[in-house]
């Protein structure tokens, strides 16, 4: 079951247009795996806000998130000591046990901040990792240096060609990884399916109720049955995805 704890706001800035990083201090004790998220719970608004686990220390964790709307516009006003309400142990999370000697993390736009963590786990296991971070354009690049000095191989894609590599995450795919794991909007997961030739992982976005597998709001097919995204995900193997 989920937990429900009260965070204190260490730092809260903005990385890029529109994307904003924040630290929060408190229990960090149902951060079992990288790729697991919380849910945030906002004065004023019914429903909470999933936001995907970027970063966890001893008595810290970090979130990224986008303004997209009031709900993360009234997050991005908020200073350090104001307090949020958030459940956390949501998600399972991705399995770094597969992951062979050179892994490949694929990170589109919000789905970037989980790779992070996942990459660092990976390196504290001594993996090899490669790191590609896909956005539209200049404006909106945020954490290539920090995968940098964490010790990852990174590549930038931008749609408009503005820094990195022109083009797609697709378009900076090489040969050689022994497996991969990705994160971000639909389209891309879809074009990072047929883009692969190993096994690998998807963390899928998804709008959701309740968080914990209640509501079943976020439930989908897959080749083994129905699952829901919040709870059985939203990590889900490339043999079980059903497009």
């Amino acid at each position: 079951m989920p937990k429900q704890s009260i965070y204190k706001v260490i730092s809260n800035k903005k990385l890029a247009d529109r994307t904003y990083e924040m630290i929060l201090s408190g229990d960090v004790s149902e951060f079992r795996a990288a790729g697991q998220f919380v849910n945030v719970k906002l004065d004023g608004y019914y429903l909470r806000r999933p936001i995907s686990v970027c970063d966890v220390n001893e008595n810290s964790f970090t979130m990224i998130y986008k303004v997209v709307g009031a709900g993360t516009e009234k997050m991005a006003e908020m200073s350090g000591g104001e307090e949020l309400d958030i459940l956390t142990g949501l998600g399972n999370g991705y399995d770094l046990s597969v992951s062979g000697d050179k892994p490949l993390l694929i990170g589109g736009g919000a789905g970037v901040p989980p790779m992070y963590y996942l990459a660092r786990k990976l390196i504290e296991q001594g993996k090899e990792v490669s790191v590609i971070l896909g956005f539209n354009t200049k404006d909106e690049v945020f954490y290539k240096d920090e995968f940098e000095k964490i010790g990852a191989k990174v590549a930038v894609t931008t749609a408009d060609g503005s820094e990195g590599i022109k083009g797609f995450v697709t378009d900076a795919i090489n040969s050689g990884y022994s497996y991969f794991y990705t994160c971000g909007p639909e389209p891309m997961l879809k074009a990072v399916y047929s883009a692969t030739d190993t096994s690998g992982q998807f963390s899928f976005e998804e709008r959701m109720g309740c968080g914990f597998g209640a509501c079943m709001g976020c439930s989908c097919k897959t080749k083994y049955g129905n699952k829901r995204i919040c709870k059985d995900g939203p990590v889900l193997v490339k043999e079980e995805i059903i497009w």
